[in-house]
């Protein structure tokens, strides 16, 4: 099993026509006219099987003892990257709409957490995960993103499979939305503007 490069990873995005065209709400609330529809990739075991394998290549160096990701898209990734790295895979999800580790996982001070999410555009998504390994006691040793859309500092060693930078806008200036061009929000959730 190979690991997949950026260049392969993009080819498998237009092949699969999760590239998409349009006027949409991302999760983080701002309106691109392009959307990463990430499940085209984590529906596919062996292509989620190579993924993992290169976010897990360089977090071997970070030492990680768990791997934590969001519910629900990071999940999958997690798992799978959790896996070929040989730890626990935990994820993060909402508690009366706040984000939380549930079903019984835990994290503590003798924890390293590599936090991987599947999309990336303000990083908000990421920005929780790393609240709740912190308020755990647990240290951070890295973060994995398979694809960035705009660049985000987390302030820790940070790896992107695949840079691919979408304008993105706050609603109030979003140019599609000034020609009452209509909005769809095929993401897994909307939590709005952040």
């Amino acid at each position: 099993m190979t690991a997949a490069t950026a260049a392969e990873l993009e080819r498998e995005l237009t092949a699969r026509g999760a590239l998409l065209e349009g006027h949409f709400r991302l999760s983080s609330g701002r309106h691109s006219n392009r959307f990463v529809q990430k499940f085209r990739i984590l529906e596919d075991p062996r292509l989620m099987e190579r993924v993992a394998a290169s976010l897990a290549v360089p977090a071997r160096a970070l030492a990680p003892t768990i791997v934590v990701s969001a519910a629900v898209g990071g999940i999958v990734l997690g798992y799978e990257t959790a896996r070929q790295l040989g730890t626990f895979g935990i994820f993060v999800e909402k508690e009366n709409g706040a984000p939380a580790l549930r079903r019984g996982f835990a994290l503590g001070p003798g924890d390293r957490a590599f936090v991987v999410e599947d999309v990336v555009t303000t990083g908000g998504s990421v920005r929780e995960v790393l609240d709740v390994v912190r308020a755990h006691g647990a240290e951070i040793a890295g973060v994995g993103i398979i694809v960035r859309r705009a660049p985000a500092d987390f302030r820790v060693p940070t790896v992107a499979l695949l840079d691919l930078p979408i304008e993105s806008h706050d609603p109030e200036v979003c140019p599609q939305c000034a020609v009452g061009e209509p909005v769809t929000e095929p993401g897994s959730r909307y939590l709005g503007s952040k």
